[in-house]
C-alpha cells in the first residue's frame, strides 16, 4: 500500500505546522511574533505560533525538547482518523511511533517519509490547538 493510498482513507485536513529547533525561544518567539503570528502555547521547553484564522502554526522547540526534532506535521479532524492512518501505515509496513495523547489536547504519532524526513499525523481538537495562555 502507497503513502498516497493511506491518505485517500484518512483524509489529512492540512498541512498544519511545522517544528524548529530553535536555540533562544524568548528571542525566537518574538521574531514570529513581529511577523505576525499568535502565541497559543508557551512552555519552557516549546511554544507553538499561528498564523491568525488560520490554523497553521509553528512549533519551536528549545534544546531541551526532547519529545521529537524539528518536523512538519499533517492535522486531521477527528482521532479516529490518526489511529486509521497509523494502523494502515504500520500494515503497510512503514515504520511508526505509538499514537499517544500530548498536554494540549491533540494526539499524534511520528514517522519518516522515505527520503528520511520526520513528519507526525496530529489530531487536531475541533476548536483548533488549544492555548495555555491567560484569557
Amino acid at each position: 500500500m502507497t503513502l498516497a493510498a493511506v491518505h485517500q482513507r484518512a483524509p489529512v485536513h492540512h498541512l498544519g505546522h511545522v517544528a524548529l529547533r530553535v536555540e533562544d525561544m524568548e528571542r525566537a518567539k518574538a521574531f514570529y511574533i513581529s511577523l505576525g503570528l499568535q502565541l497559543c502555547w508557551d512552555a519552557p521547553d516549546w511554544a507553538y505560533l499561528e498564523w491568525p484564522g488560520t490554523g497553521t502554526g509553528l512549533a519551536l522547540l528549545s534544546p531541551s525538547y526532547k519529545a521529537a526534532g524539528p518536523h512538519f506535521a499533517f492535522h486531521f479532524r477527528d482521532r479516529t482518523e490518526v489511529d486509521a492512518v497509523h494502523a494502515q501505515l504500520v500494515a503497510a509496513g512503514r515504520s511508526c511511533g505509538p499514537v499517544h495523547s500530548h498536554r494540549d489536547g491533540t494526539a499524534s504519532f511520528y514517522l519518516q517519509d522515505p527520503e528520511g524526513n520526520w513528519l507526525e499525523m496530529l489530531y487536531e481538537p475541533p476548536g483548533g490547538i488549544p492555548s495555555n495562555l491567560p484569557g
